[in-house]
Protein backbone atom coordinates (compact mmCIF):
# COMPACT_ATOMS: atom_id res chain seq x y z
CA UNK A 1 0.00 0.00 0.00
CA UNK A 2 1.36 3.43 -0.92
CA UNK A 3 2.29 5.55 2.10
CA UNK A 4 -0.28 8.27 2.70
CA UNK A 5 -1.50 10.07 5.87
CA UNK A 6 -4.81 8.24 5.47
CA UNK A 7 -3.12 4.82 5.50
CA UNK A 8 -0.74 5.33 8.42
CA UNK A 9 -1.21 3.07 11.41
CA UNK A 10 -0.48 5.81 13.95
CA UNK A 11 -2.64 8.91 14.31
CA UNK A 12 0.54 10.83 15.06
CA UNK A 13 1.86 10.16 11.55
CA UNK A 14 -1.58 10.35 9.98
CA UNK A 15 -4.22 12.75 11.22
CA UNK A 16 -1.93 14.82 13.43
CA UNK A 17 1.30 14.84 11.43
CA UNK A 18 0.98 18.50 10.38
CA UNK A 19 1.05 19.52 14.04
CA UNK A 20 4.11 17.41 14.84
CA UNK A 21 6.69 18.19 12.16
CA UNK A 22 9.07 19.77 14.67
CA UNK A 23 8.80 16.76 16.97
CA UNK A 24 9.26 14.31 14.09
CA UNK A 25 12.44 16.13 13.12
CA UNK A 26 13.86 15.19 16.54
CA UNK A 27 12.36 11.79 17.36
CA UNK A 28 11.73 9.87 14.12
CA UNK A 29 13.82 6.89 13.07
CA UNK A 30 15.65 9.17 10.64
CA UNK A 31 16.40 11.52 13.55
CA UNK A 32 17.75 8.61 15.61
CA UNK A 33 20.00 7.64 12.70
CA UNK A 34 21.23 11.23 12.46
CA UNK A 35 22.08 11.30 16.17
CA UNK A 36 23.89 7.96 15.87
CA UNK A 37 25.94 9.21 12.93
CA UNK A 38 26.74 12.36 14.88
CA UNK A 39 28.00 10.34 17.86
CA UNK A 40 30.08 8.00 15.69
CA UNK A 41 31.72 10.93 13.89
CA UNK A 42 32.27 12.84 17.13
CA UNK A 43 33.92 9.80 18.77
CA UNK A 44 36.24 9.36 15.79
CA UNK A 45 37.19 13.03 15.99
CA UNK A 46 37.73 12.81 19.74
CA UNK A 47 40.04 9.82 19.38
CA UNK A 48 42.00 11.67 16.68
CA UNK A 49 42.59 14.43 19.19
CA UNK A 50 44.02 12.05 21.79
CA UNK A 51 47.83 12.38 21.69
CA UNK A 52 48.44 8.87 23.06
CA UNK A 53 46.63 7.25 20.10
CA UNK A 54 49.47 7.63 17.61
CA UNK A 55 47.86 5.46 14.94
CA UNK A 56 45.09 8.00 14.41
CA UNK A 57 46.56 11.42 13.60
CA UNK A 58 44.83 14.65 14.50
CA UNK A 59 42.45 15.92 11.82
CA UNK A 60 43.40 18.92 9.76
CA UNK A 61 40.76 21.58 9.09
CA UNK A 62 39.69 20.08 5.77
CA UNK A 63 39.31 16.54 7.09
CA UNK A 64 37.53 17.79 10.19
CA UNK A 65 35.03 19.75 8.10
CA UNK A 66 34.42 16.76 5.83
CA UNK A 67 33.83 14.50 8.85
CA UNK A 68 31.46 17.04 10.38
CA UNK A 69 29.53 17.24 7.13
CA UNK A 70 28.68 13.53 7.31
CA UNK A 71 26.52 14.31 10.33
CA UNK A 72 25.43 17.84 9.45
CA UNK A 73 24.26 16.98 5.93
CA UNK A 74 22.60 13.71 6.89
CA UNK A 75 19.31 13.28 5.06
CA UNK A 76 16.72 10.84 3.81
CA UNK A 77 18.99 9.30 1.17
CA UNK A 78 21.60 8.62 3.86
CA UNK A 79 18.96 7.06 6.07
CA UNK A 80 17.95 4.74 3.27
CA UNK A 81 21.60 3.76 2.78
CA UNK A 82 21.73 2.75 6.45
CA UNK A 83 18.57 0.69 5.96
CA UNK A 84 20.28 -1.03 3.04
CA UNK A 85 23.17 -2.00 5.31
CA UNK A 86 20.74 -3.12 8.01
CA UNK A 87 19.04 -5.47 5.56
CA UNK A 88 22.26 -7.47 5.67
CA UNK A 89 23.50 -6.85 9.23
CA UNK A 90 20.11 -7.15 10.93
CA UNK A 91 21.68 -4.73 13.42
CA UNK A 92 20.75 -1.07 13.29
CA UNK A 93 23.86 0.36 14.98
CA UNK A 94 26.28 -1.82 13.00
CA UNK A 95 24.58 -0.50 9.89
CA UNK A 96 25.36 3.05 11.04
CA UNK A 97 28.99 2.08 11.60
CA UNK A 98 29.26 0.71 8.05
CA UNK A 99 27.62 3.84 6.66
CA UNK A 100 30.10 6.13 8.43
CA UNK A 101 33.02 3.99 7.30
CA UNK A 102 31.77 4.14 3.73
CA UNK A 103 31.50 7.92 3.84
CA UNK A 104 34.87 8.18 5.58
CA UNK A 105 36.53 6.19 2.80
CA UNK A 106 35.87 9.08 0.43
CA UNK A 107 37.69 11.65 2.61
CA UNK A 108 41.35 12.19 1.74
CA UNK A 109 43.65 11.04 4.51
CA UNK A 110 40.96 9.26 6.51
CA UNK A 111 40.18 6.22 4.39
CA UNK A 112 42.96 4.17 5.95
CA UNK A 113 41.72 4.95 9.44
CA UNK A 114 38.19 3.61 9.01
CA UNK A 115 38.55 0.97 11.74
CA UNK A 116 38.70 3.74 14.33
CA UNK A 117 35.02 4.28 13.61
CA UNK A 118 33.15 2.62 16.48
CA UNK A 119 36.52 1.96 18.19
CA UNK A 120 36.09 -0.02 21.45
CA UNK A 121 32.38 0.71 21.35
CA UNK A 122 29.43 -1.44 22.13
CA UNK A 123 26.28 -0.44 20.29
CA UNK A 124 24.87 0.89 23.55
CA UNK A 125 27.69 3.45 23.72
CA UNK A 126 26.31 4.96 20.54
CA UNK A 127 22.67 4.35 21.38
CA UNK A 128 22.56 5.83 24.87
CA UNK A 129 24.27 9.02 23.72
CA UNK A 130 22.00 9.28 20.68
CA UNK A 131 18.88 8.95 22.81
CA UNK A 132 20.38 11.38 25.30
CA UNK A 133 20.79 13.94 22.53
CA UNK A 134 17.27 13.21 21.30
CA UNK A 135 15.84 13.84 24.77
CA UNK A 136 18.03 16.93 25.19
CA UNK A 137 16.76 18.54 21.99
CA UNK A 138 13.18 17.34 22.42
CA UNK A 139 13.09 18.68 25.97
CA UNK A 140 13.76 22.18 24.64
CA UNK A 141 10.82 21.86 22.25
CA UNK A 142 8.59 20.51 25.01
CA UNK A 143 9.66 23.26 27.42
CA UNK A 144 8.69 25.89 24.84
CA UNK A 145 5.26 24.30 24.47
CA UNK A 146 4.89 24.14 28.25
CA UNK A 147 5.77 27.83 28.46
CA UNK A 148 3.03 28.56 25.93
CA UNK A 149 0.51 26.72 28.10
CA UNK A 150 1.59 28.45 31.30
CA UNK A 151 1.65 31.81 29.52
CA UNK A 152 -1.87 31.25 28.21
CA UNK A 153 -3.19 30.45 31.69
CA UNK A 154 -1.37 33.46 33.15
CA UNK A 155 -2.94 35.70 30.52
CA UNK A 156 -6.42 34.50 31.44
CA UNK A 157 -5.57 34.94 35.12
CA UNK A 158 -4.42 38.52 34.51
CA UNK A 159 -7.79 39.28 32.93
CA UNK A 160 -9.74 37.88 35.86
CA UNK A 161 -7.71 38.74 38.96
CA UNK A 162 -10.67 40.62 40.47
CA UNK A 163 -13.49 38.56 38.96
CA UNK A 164 -15.41 37.02 41.89
CA UNK A 165 -16.53 33.44 41.45
CA UNK A 166 -18.36 30.89 43.52
CA UNK A 167 -16.09 28.09 44.65
CA UNK A 168 -17.33 24.54 44.53
CA UNK A 169 -15.97 22.02 46.98
CA UNK A 170 -17.43 18.52 46.61
CA UNK A 171 -19.46 20.07 43.78
CA UNK A 172 -21.35 22.26 46.27
CA UNK A 173 -21.38 26.03 46.73
CA UNK A 174 -18.42 27.11 48.88
CA UNK A 175 -16.57 30.25 49.98
CA UNK A 176 -16.09 32.58 47.00
CA UNK A 177 -12.78 33.06 45.23
CA UNK A 178 -11.72 34.90 42.09
CA UNK A 179 -11.35 33.28 38.72
CA UNK A 180 -7.85 34.73 38.45
CA UNK A 181 -6.79 33.08 41.69
CA UNK A 182 -7.99 29.66 40.55
CA UNK A 183 -6.23 30.01 37.21
CA UNK A 184 -3.03 31.19 38.88
CA UNK A 185 -3.07 28.07 41.02
CA UNK A 186 -2.76 25.97 37.87
CA UNK A 187 -0.06 28.19 36.38
CA UNK A 188 2.02 27.90 39.56
CA UNK A 189 1.64 24.13 39.71
CA UNK A 190 2.57 23.72 36.06
CA UNK A 191 5.55 26.04 36.43
CA UNK A 192 6.93 23.93 39.26
CA UNK A 193 6.78 20.74 37.21
CA UNK A 194 8.17 22.50 34.15
CA UNK A 195 11.14 23.70 36.18
CA UNK A 196 11.77 20.22 37.55
CA UNK A 197 11.82 18.82 34.02
CA UNK A 198 14.36 21.47 33.05
CA UNK A 199 16.58 20.57 36.01
CA UNK A 200 16.88 16.84 35.26
CA UNK A 201 20.53 16.00 34.52
CA UNK A 202 20.80 14.14 31.22
CA UNK A 203 23.38 11.36 31.43
CA UNK A 204 25.46 9.39 28.98
CA UNK A 205 28.22 6.80 28.97
CA UNK A 206 31.05 5.78 26.65
CA UNK A 207 32.81 2.92 28.44
CA UNK A 208 32.53 -0.24 26.37
CA UNK A 209 30.90 -3.64 26.50
CA UNK A 210 30.13 -3.85 30.22
CA UNK A 211 31.14 -0.41 31.41
CA UNK A 212 34.72 -1.23 32.42
CA UNK A 213 36.81 0.02 29.46
CA UNK A 214 38.00 -3.56 28.94
CA UNK A 215 38.97 -3.30 25.27
CA UNK A 216 40.16 0.28 25.63
CA UNK A 217 42.80 -0.55 28.22
CA UNK A 218 44.14 -3.54 26.29
CA UNK A 219 44.65 -1.48 23.14
CA UNK A 220 45.90 1.72 24.84
CA UNK A 221 46.78 1.11 28.50
CA UNK A 222 48.39 4.54 28.88
CA UNK A 223 45.24 6.50 28.03
CA UNK A 224 43.15 7.79 30.93
CA UNK A 225 39.95 6.37 29.53
CA UNK A 226 37.57 7.51 32.29
CA UNK A 227 38.78 11.08 31.73
CA UNK A 228 38.52 10.78 27.94
CA UNK A 229 35.05 9.31 28.28
CA UNK A 230 33.89 12.11 30.57
CA UNK A 231 35.34 14.76 28.24
CA UNK A 232 33.65 13.22 25.23
CA UNK A 233 30.22 12.89 26.85
CA UNK A 234 30.48 16.48 28.09
CA UNK A 235 31.35 17.66 24.58
CA UNK A 236 27.93 16.42 23.48
CA UNK A 237 26.20 18.48 26.16
CA UNK A 238 25.47 15.51 28.42
CA UNK A 239 26.80 14.53 31.86
CA UNK A 240 28.98 11.43 32.10
CA UNK A 241 27.63 8.52 34.12
CA UNK A 242 30.74 6.67 35.32
CA UNK A 243 28.93 3.77 36.96
CA UNK A 244 27.13 1.59 34.41
CA UNK A 245 26.87 -1.94 33.03
CA UNK A 246 26.74 -2.33 29.26
CA UNK A 247 23.88 0.15 29.28
CA UNK A 248 23.43 3.56 30.79
CA UNK A 249 20.72 2.50 33.25
CA UNK A 250 18.09 5.02 32.10
CA UNK A 251 17.33 6.30 35.59
CA UNK A 252 17.53 9.89 34.36
CA UNK A 253 15.02 9.02 31.64
CA UNK A 254 12.60 7.90 34.33
CA UNK A 255 13.12 11.28 36.02
CA UNK A 256 12.33 13.07 32.75
CA UNK A 257 9.25 10.96 32.10
CA UNK A 258 7.95 11.31 35.65
CA UNK A 259 8.31 15.10 35.46
CA UNK A 260 6.31 15.02 32.24
CA UNK A 261 3.68 12.81 33.86
CA UNK A 262 3.25 15.25 36.74
CA UNK A 263 2.99 18.24 34.40
CA UNK A 264 0.45 16.35 32.31
CA UNK A 265 -1.65 15.42 35.32
CA UNK A 266 -1.84 19.07 36.42
CA UNK A 267 -2.78 20.10 32.88
CA UNK A 268 -5.40 17.35 32.77
CA UNK A 269 -6.83 18.74 36.02
CA UNK A 270 -6.93 22.19 34.40
CA UNK A 271 -8.59 20.88 31.22
CA UNK A 272 -11.33 19.15 33.20
CA UNK A 273 -11.98 22.20 35.36
CA UNK A 274 -12.22 24.51 32.36
CA UNK A 275 -14.49 21.99 30.62
CA UNK A 276 -16.74 22.09 33.69
CA UNK A 277 -16.70 25.90 33.83
CA UNK A 278 -17.75 25.94 30.16
CA UNK A 279 -20.57 23.55 31.04
CA UNK A 280 -21.97 26.00 33.62
CA UNK A 281 -21.38 29.03 31.36
CA UNK A 282 -18.58 30.61 33.38
CA UNK A 283 -16.71 30.52 30.08
CA UNK A 284 -18.15 30.73 26.60
CA UNK A 285 -16.23 29.84 23.45
CA UNK A 286 -15.72 32.07 20.44
CA UNK A 287 -17.36 30.62 17.37
CA UNK A 288 -15.19 29.58 14.43
CA UNK A 289 -16.79 30.29 11.08
CA UNK A 290 -17.72 27.07 9.30
CA UNK A 291 -17.00 24.85 12.29
CA UNK A 292 -19.55 22.20 13.29
CA UNK A 293 -20.14 21.43 16.95
CA UNK A 294 -22.55 18.54 16.54
CA UNK A 295 -23.58 16.59 13.45
CA UNK A 296 -27.22 16.77 14.57
CA UNK A 297 -27.55 19.71 17.01
CA UNK A 298 -26.69 22.91 15.12
CA UNK A 299 -26.54 25.15 18.20
CA UNK A 300 -23.58 23.45 19.88
CA UNK A 301 -20.07 24.85 20.39
CA UNK A 302 -18.32 21.91 22.02
CA UNK A 303 -15.16 22.20 24.19
CA UNK A 304 -13.34 19.87 21.80
CA UNK A 305 -9.87 21.33 22.35
CA UNK A 306 -9.92 20.59 26.08
CA UNK A 307 -11.33 17.12 25.39
CA UNK A 308 -8.61 16.53 22.81
CA UNK A 309 -6.01 17.70 25.30
CA UNK A 310 -7.36 15.39 27.99
CA UNK A 311 -7.34 12.38 25.68
CA UNK A 312 -3.78 12.96 24.48
CA UNK A 313 -2.56 13.53 28.03
CA UNK A 314 -3.95 10.14 28.99
CA UNK A 315 -2.22 8.35 26.12
CA UNK A 316 1.04 10.21 26.76
CA UNK A 317 1.04 9.31 30.44
CA UNK A 318 0.28 5.65 29.75
CA UNK A 319 3.36 5.50 27.52
CA UNK A 320 5.51 7.59 29.85
CA UNK A 321 4.50 5.52 32.88
CA UNK A 322 5.45 2.30 31.16
CA UNK A 323 8.75 3.67 29.88
CA UNK A 324 9.69 5.12 33.25
CA UNK A 325 9.16 1.78 35.01
CA UNK A 326 10.43 -0.51 32.26
CA UNK A 327 13.63 1.31 31.32
CA UNK A 328 15.12 1.14 34.81
CA UNK A 329 15.11 -2.67 34.66
CA UNK A 330 17.57 -4.75 32.63
CA UNK A 331 18.66 -8.34 33.26
CA UNK A 332 22.24 -8.68 34.49
CA UNK A 333 24.62 -6.51 32.46
CA UNK A 334 22.22 -6.01 29.54
CA UNK A 335 19.13 -7.26 27.79
CA UNK A 336 17.47 -5.81 24.72
CA UNK A 337 13.96 -5.30 26.06
CA UNK A 338 14.59 -1.56 26.29
CA UNK A 339 15.19 -1.21 22.55
CA UNK A 340 11.60 -1.28 21.31
CA UNK A 341 10.47 0.80 24.30
CA UNK A 342 12.96 3.57 23.57
CA UNK A 343 11.64 3.79 20.03
CA UNK A 344 8.37 5.09 21.49
CA UNK A 345 9.86 8.23 23.01
CA UNK A 346 8.65 10.17 20.00
CA UNK A 347 5.14 8.78 20.39
CA UNK A 348 4.93 9.80 24.04
CA UNK A 349 6.34 13.26 23.38
CA UNK A 350 4.12 13.59 20.31
CA UNK A 351 1.00 13.06 22.40
CA UNK A 352 2.35 15.57 24.94
CA UNK A 353 2.85 18.13 22.17
CA UNK A 354 -0.65 17.56 20.80
CA UNK A 355 -2.14 17.97 24.28
CA UNK A 356 -0.30 21.23 24.93
CA UNK A 357 -1.25 22.64 21.54
CA UNK A 358 -4.90 21.69 22.06
CA UNK A 359 -5.00 23.33 25.49
CA UNK A 360 -3.60 26.51 23.98
CA UNK A 361 -6.17 26.50 21.17
CA UNK A 362 -8.91 26.03 23.70
CA UNK A 363 -7.73 28.90 25.86
CA UNK A 364 -7.56 31.24 22.88
CA UNK A 365 -11.29 30.69 22.31
CA UNK A 366 -12.40 31.35 25.88
CA UNK A 367 -14.47 34.35 26.90
CA UNK A 368 -15.15 35.06 30.57
CA UNK A 369 -18.84 35.31 31.54
CA UNK A 370 -18.53 37.44 34.66
CA UNK A 371 -22.28 38.16 34.68
CA UNK A 372 -23.07 34.45 35.03
CA UNK A 373 -20.60 34.19 37.90
CA UNK A 374 -22.15 37.25 39.56
CA UNK A 375 -25.63 35.72 39.24
CA UNK A 376 -24.52 32.48 40.90
CA UNK A 377 -22.93 34.40 43.75
CA UNK A 378 -26.07 36.46 44.29
CA UNK A 379 -28.09 33.25 44.58
CA UNK A 380 -25.74 31.72 47.16
CA UNK A 381 -25.82 33.86 50.29
CA UNK A 382 -25.45 30.72 52.39
CA UNK A 383 -21.71 30.81 51.69
CA UNK A 384 -21.48 33.71 54.14
CA UNK A 385 -22.29 31.33 57.00
CA UNK A 386 -18.57 30.70 57.38
CA UNK A 387 -17.93 34.40 57.94
CA UNK A 388 -20.76 34.73 60.44
CA UNK A 389 -19.77 31.77 62.61
CA UNK A 390 -16.15 32.97 62.62
CA UNK A 391 -17.22 36.45 63.86
CA UNK A 392 -19.33 34.75 66.51
CA UNK A 393 -16.22 32.88 67.69
CA UNK A 394 -14.39 36.19 67.90
CA UNK A 395 -17.06 37.54 70.24
CA UNK A 396 -17.05 34.46 72.45
CA UNK A 397 -20.55 33.34 71.57
CA UNK A 398 -21.47 29.74 72.32
CA UNK A 399 -21.70 27.03 69.67
CA UNK A 400 -21.38 29.35 66.67
CA UNK A 401 -20.71 26.60 64.15
CA UNK A 402 -23.56 24.46 65.36
CA UNK A 403 -26.02 27.36 65.33
CA UNK A 404 -25.08 28.37 61.79
CA UNK A 405 -25.24 24.75 60.69
CA UNK A 406 -28.79 24.47 61.99
CA UNK A 407 -29.77 27.73 60.31
CA UNK A 408 -28.17 27.23 56.89
CA UNK A 409 -27.28 23.62 56.10
CA UNK A 410 -28.96 22.48 52.90
CA UNK A 411 -30.68 25.84 52.42
CA UNK A 412 -30.22 28.34 49.61
CA UNK A 413 -30.30 31.82 51.10
CA UNK A 414 -30.95 35.19 49.58
CA UNK A 415 -30.21 38.65 51.02
CA UNK A 416 -33.48 38.76 52.98
CA UNK A 417 -33.08 35.37 54.63
CA UNK A 418 -29.45 36.12 55.43
CA UNK A 419 -30.44 39.37 57.17
CA UNK A 420 -33.13 37.58 59.17
CA UNK A 421 -30.67 34.96 60.37
CA UNK A 422 -28.25 37.68 61.46
CA UNK A 423 -30.92 39.27 63.61
CA UNK A 424 -31.84 35.93 65.20
CA UNK A 425 -28.26 35.21 66.26
CA UNK A 426 -28.15 38.23 68.62
CA UNK A 427 -24.65 39.32 67.60
CA UNK A 428 -23.23 42.58 68.94
CA UNK A 429 -24.66 45.57 67.02
CA UNK A 430 -21.31 46.50 65.44
CA UNK A 431 -20.82 42.96 64.16
CA UNK A 432 -24.36 42.82 62.74
CA UNK A 433 -23.83 46.12 60.94
CA UNK A 434 -20.56 44.94 59.38
CA UNK A 435 -21.98 41.58 58.31
CA UNK A 436 -25.12 43.16 56.82
CA UNK A 437 -22.92 45.02 54.38
CA UNK A 438 -21.14 41.84 53.31
CA UNK A 439 -22.04 40.37 49.92
CA UNK A 440 -21.02 36.99 48.46
CA UNK A 441 -19.16 38.74 45.62
CA UNK A 442 -17.11 40.66 48.20
CA UNK A 443 -16.31 37.66 50.37
CA UNK A 444 -13.19 36.63 48.48
CA UNK A 445 -10.56 37.15 51.16
CA UNK A 446 -7.13 37.78 49.68
CA UNK A 447 -7.85 35.92 46.45
CA UNK A 448 -7.18 38.94 44.23
CA UNK A 449 -3.95 39.75 46.05
CA UNK A 450 -2.78 36.14 45.75
CA UNK A 451 -3.69 36.08 42.07
CA UNK A 452 -1.51 39.14 41.44
CA UNK A 453 1.54 37.58 43.07
CA UNK A 454 2.93 35.32 40.37
CA UNK A 455 5.35 32.73 41.81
Amino acid sequence: MTSHPLTNLSALDGRYRSKLEAMAELTSELALMRYRVRVECAWFEHLAGCARIAELPALDAEAGAALQAIADDFGLTDGQRIKDFEATTNHDVKAVEYFVKERLSAIAGLAEHGEFVHFACTSEDINNLSYGLMIKDSRELILDLMDDVIGGIDQLADQSVNTPMLSRTHGQAASPTTLGKELRNFAARLQRQRDQLKQVTLLGKMNGAVGNFNAHTVAYPDVDWPEESAMFVASLGLTCNTMTTQIEPHDYMAEVFHALIRFNQVLLDFARDVWSYIAIDYFSQRKVEGETGSSTMPHKVNPIDFENSEGNLGIANALLEHMASKLQVSRWQRDLSDSTVLRNIGSALGHCALAYQAANRGMQRLEINDQVMARDLDQSWEVLAEAVQTVMRKHGMTEPYERLKAATRGRQLDAVLFSEILQELQLPDAAVTALQHLRPAEYTGLAALLAKSKP
